[in-house]
């Protein structure tokens, strides 16, 4: 790892600390300041693991912008930026997924870890599904399909040879949007964002990191 991936790392913990700070004082202005610089440490984090030296460094690269996109996105509280913000996430998780499938995924290992997610899964939308409204519904079901498959895919690299970080990466991701979704639909406060931030930028670290394995490889 280069100094500018300590360098990325180190920016988006003292910025997380910042935003949970912000958050907690009701601070409108900190969160804007604190929350894009947080995400953009996640992007230099992932061009000191070497990013741009692999195709899968390239498509993790471009999910993490997307998910930078989603995280301005979601500073406002308007339903349209609401759902531009959804959207970037959702393309940022396909982005990881086609990432996983350049890394190489066991299939049946796959299969088998989106079967075993679908009964969490399916517990999510019955706790989730009542308090969304109607018009909702589509968009965040289908996000969560998507993300399941993340995660699925995720487990089928490492069952491949990918290492630990990229199912710790996902899964801590999947887990970081439970308090988003509590947050937005049912319960709203800061409790929410007191754990699922530090788990959602721990995420992306990880999954920033996982490039570097694959940057000192000539096969991706």
């Amino acid at each position: 790892m280069s100094a500018l991936f300590f360098a990325g790392v180190a920016v988006t913990a003292v910025f997380l600390g910042a935003l949970l700070v912000a958050d907690r004082a009701g601070s409108r202005a900190g969160r804007m300041i604190a929350k894009p610089l947080a995400s953009l440490g996640f992007l230099l984090a992932a061009l000191g693991a070497g990013a741009l030296l692999s195709t899968y460094g390239q498509a993790v690269f471009a999910a993490l912008v997307l998910c930078l996109v989603g995280d301005v996105l979601l500073l406002w509280e308007s339903p349209a930026r609401f759902l531009g913000g959804l959207a970037s996430f959702l393309l940022g998780h396909i982005g990881f997924g086609a990432a996983f499938l350049l890394a190489g995924v066991e299939i049946t290992a796959a299969g088998v870890a989106f079967g075993a997610l679908a009964l969490p899964g399916a517990a999510v939308w019955r706790w989730l599904g009542p308090h969304v409204e109607k018009a909702m519904k589509g968009p965040v079901l289908a996000y969560l399909l998507v993300i399941t498959a993340m995660v699925a895919l995720a487990a089928g690299a490492v069952r491949a040879g990918a290492g630990w970080v990229v199912i710790a990466g996902a899964a801590l991701f999947y887990l970081s949007d439970l308090s988003v979704a509590r947050d937005k639909f049912v319960h709203p406060g800061f409790s929410n964002r007191l754990w699922g931030w530090p788990l959602y930028y721990g995420a992306q670290l990880l999954l920033a990191a996982s490039v570097s394995r694959m940057a000192s490889s000539s096969l991706f």
